[in-house]
């Protein structure tokens, strides 16, 4: 996280202290770096370009998966950018266009697309809906002869690859809910072809996340690529293929395969595939990163509040708690810690950085080693991504506030809500 760094013993976000900003808009807080989501996104962007070059204009497209972090003020800056987005629902497609995204630039994935949700997209006319079921296919078909429209569609393939990374977040094997199993996937685009009111213009993959090692993206595209000739011998040509996301970020010890090197192997591939095949045709290449643009671009602040020593465990009682953060107790998952000001006043220990929620599973942190006082501001490190976006308002707990640091200044993103907020769509039943 290189634009989160110490300056004169205290952790800054880019030129911005976080102490300071802590002052100013109170703990729990998520800050990002606009500097390090812009490197993030200009590493798939610029392979990209470079893939261009040597193919036809409008060769790769990066669609940024909103559910990572949906903050507009993020998917504004990625849309100014020129970036593509991958939604799975309603909701993440008007905030794609609040935030001045294209909506012909999205794709829009997931497995249980509602009506309303189908008509909402087929009414921004956007780029591809990932199909993943044939019944989805049926009622998106229908749907779309209702509207007088054709739905341009991708079947998300499902190619039973093993991408060695955590079993919440694998999507590319058999028992995984994703997709169309692989040896049905010829069938179902028989099926697709044949509805008057679809057309079929991709094939779509997606493994799951956290991805170390590209060896298993690398497997599943020469599986995808495999189907896109056969379709072909069909006449059913696609347009586009769509190798999803996944590639991880350091959180630990975690040593990921470049962005740019993935990149390089992958569309290896694709050129020698289409200058042996289609004689330099080209398909066009999407890609739905999304941990890899945002996750280590941000942190969530929070304060100690207690500190509990015990014969057993020591507890750093912060006011974070896992509504703010639920990759720990969700996943078990490791963020790093760091103390926002770096001071010897006090010994180190070994403590459990956990919240005030009233759940023994209400942890940010364990078995670290820090010297605190009541009243030290931590940075729970590598927190851009699926920070925000999972939390909730549990023991009715508002939602934190966000700021998007660039260079010395600070925006206010979002507004931290009030309880009254949370409970101003309820109502108390009058007495009959």
């Amino acid at each position: 996280m290189s634009h989160f760094s110490y300056r004169n013993g205290v952790l800054h976000a880019e030129q911005t202290s976080l102490s300071a900003l802590a002052e100013q808009y109170a703990t729990p807080l998520y800050v990002y770096s606009k500097q390090a989501l812009v490197e993030n996104f200009s590493a798939y962007a610029d392979a990209c370009r470079a893939h261009e070059r040597g193919a036809a204009a409008d060769a790769a497209l990066v669609c940024y998966s909103v559910k990572s972090n949906s903050n507009l003020a993020v998917l504004n800056i990625l849309a100014q950018l020129g970036s593509g987005f991958d939604i799975v629902s309603g909701g993440e497609l008007l905030r794609v266009i609040a935030a001045g995204g294209d909506p012909r630039k999205v794709i829009f994935s997931g497995v249980g697309k509602g009506r309303d949700e189908m008509r909402l997209a087929l009414s921004h006319d956007i780029l591809c809906f990932n199909v993943e079921s044939i019944p989805e296919l049926h009622r998106l078909n229908a749907i779309a002869g209702e509207t007088g429209q054709r739905a341009r569609v991708s079947l998300r393939v499902n190619p039973n690859v093993d991408a060695k990374t955590h079993p919440y977040i694998s999507t590319g094997l058999k028992e995984n809910k994703f997709g169309v199993a692989y040896e049905d996937a010829m069938d179902c685009y028989r099926t697709a072809a044949a509805l008057p009111n679809i057309d079929v213009v991709g094939i779509d993959c997606h493994i799951g996340s956290q991805l170390l090692d590209d060896a298993p993206l690398l497997e599943a595209l020469d599986k995808v690529i495999d189907l896109v000739d056969l379709l072909a011998q069909e006449d059913i040509v696609l347009h586009h293929l769509d190798i999803g996301g996944g590639i991880g970020i350091i959180y630990d010890d975690e040593v990921p395969v470049a962005v740019g090197d993935y990149l390089k192997r992958l569309f290896g591939r694709i050129n020698a595939w289409r200058e042996a095949k289609y004689q330099g045709k080209g398909i066009k290449v999407l890609f739905e990163p999304g941990r890899s643009i945002v996750g280590n671009a941000g942190v969530l602040l929070t304060e100690v509040q207690y500190l509990k020593h015990g014969a057993e465990k020591n507890f750093a009682v912060v006011d974070a708690a896992m509504n703010d953060l639920m990759r720990p107790a969700l996943y078990e998952a490791y963020h790093g810690v760091q103390q926002v000001e770096q001071h010897r006043d006090s010994a180190a220990r070994t403590y459990d950085v956990v919240g005030p929620v009233c759940e023994s599973g209400d942890w940010l942190a364990r078995n670290r080693t820090l010297a605190l006082q009541e009243g030290d501001l931590l940075a729970v490190m590598s927190a851009g991504a699926y920070g925000m976006t999972m939390a909730s308002n549990y023991n009715t707990r508002p939602r934190a506030a966000e700021v998007m640091v660039d260079g010395d200044k600070a925006h206010l993103v979002r507004q931290r809500e009030s309880a009254a907020q949370l409970f101003a769509l309820e109502s108390i039943i009058s007495r009959g």
